[in-house]
């Protein structure tokens, strides 16, 4: 039997499906989560739920859309294996249903500049990619126009899709884009939220490119 390869990995796309649920971005066996290999990457199985996951249920595909195993990938495959191909600096993926931000996807809407935060994603907003069908290359086109200069977009009547350098900035951005969704969810029943200008978004964006370093400012 070929030795199982990137264990430790496959256990951290694991650990981060769970985490997805306790943290309650997402539900059941929805959303998927992948890293990238040399070549290719690893994404969840189809249909198998992350209480039930194993490290070896973990598929590896390649750029080309092949895969190794028995194990059928998630039907979000193109989304992800899109990403790696077309972002480089893409080191992990997470795609969820989480509740406000599928909310705002429904109704076609992005999360514009109503918080400096919003920044977080890498630009002045963040875009919702038009509707296609879940599990198809239409969808995955949709889903690179809106992410064109971001690492975060909302999918119309589907969910959110993020991705950062690894797992875990890529979950955390996950969360920060949920808490966005929520936040103007909540802001939008009480009025129009005041949004921020296109000069204040670029000051933020321009400080957010030293945010965390040593030596920077405190963090936002």
């Amino acid at each position: 039997m070929a030795r199982l390869k990137h264990v430790e990995l496959r256990g951290q796309i694991v650990a981060a499906c769970r985490e997805m649920n306790v943290l309650g971005i997402n539900q059941g066996t929805s959303g998927n989560v992948s890293a990238r290999v040399a070549g290719g990457f690893l994404i969840t199985p189809s249909g198998v739920a992350y209480d039930e996951m194993a490290p070896n249920q973990v598929v590896e595909m390649d750029l080309e859309g092949g895969h190794r195993g028995e194990q059928r990938p998630s039907s979000e495959w193109r989304m992800h294996r899109d990403i790696y191909r077309d972002r480089p600096e893409a080191g992990a993926v997470v795609h969820t249903h989480a509740t406000f931000c599928t909310a705002l996807a429904c109704l076609h809407r992005e999360i514009p500049a109503f918080h400096y935060m919003v920044a977080v994603a890498g630009g002045a907003s963040i875009r919702c990619a038009n509707y296609a069908t879940f599990g198809t290359q239409a969808l995955s086109d949709n889903m690179l126009k809106a992410l064109d200069g971001r690492a975060a977009c909302l999918l119309a009547n589907h969910g959110m899709i993020c991705f950062a350098s690894d797992l875990g900035k890529a979950l955390a951005l996950a969360v920060e884009v949920e808490t966005l969704a929520r936040q103007y969810w909540h802001a939008r029943q009480a009025g129009k939220p005041v949004l921020l200008s296109e000069e204040e978004m670029t000051t933020v964006l321009e400080r957010f490119e030293s945010y965390g370093q040593q030596g920077g400012d405190p963090e936002p």
